[in-house]
């Protein structure tokens, strides 16, 4: 065997006289293997300091919580729409129906899953392609270009006219049975077409499967209401009337958010990604004929100013990010020196965010809110106000606090309206995006 290939007895010899020798080792083995790892880690200045106090700050509506759901991305965008209805109606309070969309979404998800079996029926089993295909048929996760095709389709409704259910609080029961029977249709579609039926015969029965699919929803949770009496008591005590009204209407008449003015930026700073231009992620979608997911990548100046000049004009910003990293969740802080893992294991760790990206540590994991930023008096953020969806228990009633390195290293997207791009940037958005493949990181959903 080629020398240094193995482990020799000489070089454990070796390891366990330095780690003796060094009396801070023992000190952390004695505290980590009695304690939560990051209860010892925990740097107490990093979180004495993250204060919930902000420079500006957008009016706010109680939390929300998406349970033990991958609903976020969904929650952030309808946090962003109560708003714009809780101030239309003069309301204190407001949730939108995240068990609605839900439906829609795990309907329209099982088309595109379909679809993307028919599209594929000659491609190996075993392919990179089939076995991404088969890993996830009908995540919970999504993205906003997503969840803007599904309230283009389908509109939104108050959260009391189709409430949560056990299934849209804890998905994971409904998704197993979903997954199941949308593989075994992928087996009969590539059945069919390996025994020669044509691709209008495969679509027909496709319909036919996908009632058994909406049934399925129906049964955990509940149909969607097609129209609904709507009225309301405002904050002034004033009473209000819309009478019947359709999912599309009530956006119209209360919502009112330009979905068309919105883009998507990214920060994904590898080699392969160069900025100022734009991208898609093929097989990645909910809604067929729906508009495809587009993201303009931005270096972190333009990213970060374009948040900032939202928040600034009082206006919220959803966005995505790696929630997993440097997370305090009871106090709900997000905050690069929260752990500080160096001091505890002696060594250092270096990597940027391009590499951390590359070398799969780090990915889009999380959608929340922006609505608030602190700015120093040299004019530069030095920490956010984050709405997140995991109820009131944790953080400022369920609002966190990020630091601006934490912005900087762990948030990959934001959606801001086209305005607040600099001009040479807005041509951008008219070019075809180049496609990446379906297993790329910026492919991960929130």
């Amino acid at each position: 065997m080629p020398a240094n290939k193995d482990i020799k007895p000489d070089q454990i010899r070796k390891y366990e006289e330095t780690f003796r020798a060094d009396p801070r080792n023992k000190l952390a083995l004695n505290a980590v293997t009695v304690n939560p790892l990051n209860k010892v880690a925990q740097n107490r200045e990093s979180v004495v300091a993250s204060n919930h106090t902000f420079s500006h700050k957008i009016a706010e509506l109680p939390i929300t919580n998406q349970k033990k759901s991958g609903r976020c991305w969904m929650f952030a965008g309808l946090n962003l729409f109560r708003l714009e209805a809780a101030k239309n109606m003069k309301l204190e309070k407001f949730e939108l129906s995240q068990s609605y969309l839900m439906f829609w979404d795990k309907l329209e998800k099982a088309n595109y899953f379909l679809e993307s079996i028919i599209e594929t029926t000659d491609e190996e089993i075993g392919s990179r392609l089939f076995m991404f295909l088969m890993e996830a048929p009908i995540p919970d996760a999504g993205q906003w270009d997503m969840f803007v095709n599904l309230v283009r389709k389908y509109g939104v409704v108050p959260k009391q006219v189709m409430p949560e259910t056990d299934s849209s609080s804890a998905t994971w029961p409904m998704n197993r049975i979903l997954a199941t029977k949308l593989r075994e249709y992928a087996t009969e579609l590539r059945k069919m077409h390996d025994e020669g039926s044509k691709e209008g015969d495969l679509r027909s029965r496709k319909i036919e499967m996908l009632e058994v699919i909406y049934r399925i929803l129906a049964i955990h949770l509940g149909e969607p209401p097609t129209a609904f009496n709507w009225q309301w008591r405002d904050k002034d005590k004033k009473f209000h009337r819309d009478g019947v009204t359709t999912p599309h209407e009530f956006f119209k008449t209360h919502v009112k958010f330009d979905m068309d003015s919105m883009v998507c930026l990214i920060n994904c700073p590898t080699p392969d990604k160069p900025f100022n231009k734009l991208y898609t992620i093929s097989y990645l979608g909910n809604v067929v004929g729906g508009d495809i997911i587009r993201y303009l990548n931005v270096d972190m100046n333009v990213f970060k100013k374009a948040a900032v000049d939202m928040l600034k004009d009082k206006k919220p910003v959803w966005f995505g990010c790696d929630v997993g990293k440097m997370i305090e969740r009871d106090a709900g802080i997000l905050n690069m020196e929260l752990y500080d893992y160096e001091l505890l294991y002696n060594t250092e760790f270096t990597a940027d965010k391009a590499e951390r990206v590359a070398y799969g540590h780090s990915v889009m994991t999380h959608a929340m809110v922006l609505t608030g930023v602190d700015i120093s008096d040299d004019g530069n953020p030095v920490k956010w106000r984050v709405e997140n969806s995991w109820g009131d228990k944790v953080g400022d009633k369920g609002y966190y606090v990020m630091s601006d390195a934490w912005f900087e290293g762990y948030t990959y997207e934001i959606a801001v309206e086209k305005r607040y791009l600099p001009k040479e940037l807005l041509a951008v958005l008219e070019t075809e995006p180049v496609r990446l493949p379906p297993w790329d990181p910026m492919g991960s959903l929130a």
